[in-house]
């Protein structure tokens, strides 16, 4: 009876220390993931710390325009997810801080790199191939062929039939053109790029936007990350996914605290629990299929095995530096975009 009643105890104090602390805490967050993923870790973090937290979702491309705009007085503590390149821009350019958690030895080995590479002022929490959405509905209709290759995209015969975001909001887009000028080679990509614009109908800002076009039969394929598909698939909508032959590109999605961050200890309490094997089932729990960056996060056979997937040795430095991405979203404003369909 003494040790339930001492438990008891320990669970009203700890309780009221909760609660005392939510009274003072608060916690901005930019999410770059899917919205009910964003959802999920904004109610659940809330609840179990008593922290506030208010959350805005964005692309990555926006949500580095925002925290490099608040340079000089930073609104946001942390930001979550979307593919790691951004995220090595904003350490490059001072826009994140340093801190080295101590689960860094649980991740997998392409997530510590990824903190590695960006001096320890962002960490990788998922890993998502790059690939090829269908809905086979549309191309049975239309009696085209499943597209399998990169070779594929640029047939006369996909014309109207496919998207892809546009790689100056879209962490996605962006790792499609940095993957095919690695791929590829840079005068052979470009002309690829070139002749993929033809049988584009449109570049929607999100990379999420592809996705859902081709689950709802406006679009037959897109070039996406395929860790959305069976989150589609699962909802009900004729959507698969495959990666090209020739071999893709893979994001590693990240997390950084924001230099400067008004709420650093919330946002480091933060940064810890999104870390945890716990945290990071709410991407599934929300329909995202990404590879978890934590060793023991569970499993699920929806999940893309990498170990099955023809991926390329994605240079994330160089790629993920503010000349070079700059430079690949210039050129394909001024030489892509520009083109006519």
């Amino acid at each position: 009876m003494n040790a339930i009643r001492n438990r008891l105890a320990a669970v009203l104090l700890s309780s009221l220390a909760l609660a005392s602390h939510a009274e003072e805490g608060q916690l901005n967050i930019i999410c770059s993931v899917q919205a009910d993923w964003c959802n999920l870790i904004q109610t659940t973090f809330s609840r179990t710390t008593g922290i506030k937290v208010n959350l805005i979702t964005k692309s990555t491309g926006e949500a580095l325009a925002q925290i490099s705009a608040e340079r000089a007085n930073p609104k946001t503590d942390v930001w979550f997810g979307g593919s790691g390149d951004p995220h090595l821009q904003a350490a490059e350019q001072d826009l994140t801080q340093v801190y080295k958690s101590p689960a860094l030895s649980q991740l997998h080995p392409w997530a510590l790199r990824q903190a590695e590479q960006g001096q320890f002022k962002t960490v990788g929490i998922y890993l998502g191939p790059l690939g090829f959405a269908y809905n086979p509905e549309v191309l049975a209709k239309k009696k085209l062929p499943v597209p399998r290759s990169w070779a594929d995209l640029i047939k006369p015969i996909y014309k109207g039939e496919l998207q892809m975001a546009n790689p100056a909001s879209s962490g996605a887009a962006y790792t499609a053109v940095a993957t095919m000028v690695q791929l590829m080679g840079e005068d052979k990509a470009w002309a690829y790029m070139a002749q993929l614009h033809k049988n584009m109908s449109s570049y929607p800002r999100s990379g999420e936007g592809p996705m859902k076009a081709v689950s709802r039969g406006e679009a037959g394929a897109a070039i996406v990350f395929i860790a959305l598909g069976p989150g589609e698939k699962a909802a009900g909508f004729p959507t698969e996914t495959l990666t090209p032959v020739e071999g893709t590109g893979a994001e590693i999605g990240s997390m950084s605290i924001v230099k400067g961050a008004r709420n650093l200890d919330n946002a480091r309490r933060f940064y810890e629990w999104a870390l945890t094997p716990q945290a990071q089932q709410f991407a599934t729990a929300a329909r995202g299929f990404q590879v978890p960056s934590h060793k023991n996060a569970p499993s699920d056979p929806r999940i893309p095995d990498i170990s099955k997937i023809k991926l390329i040795n994605y240079d994330y430095a160089k790629y993920g530096s503010t000349a070079v991405r700059r430079g690949l979203i210039s050129k394909w404003e001024q030489t892509i975009a520009v083109l006519p369909q």
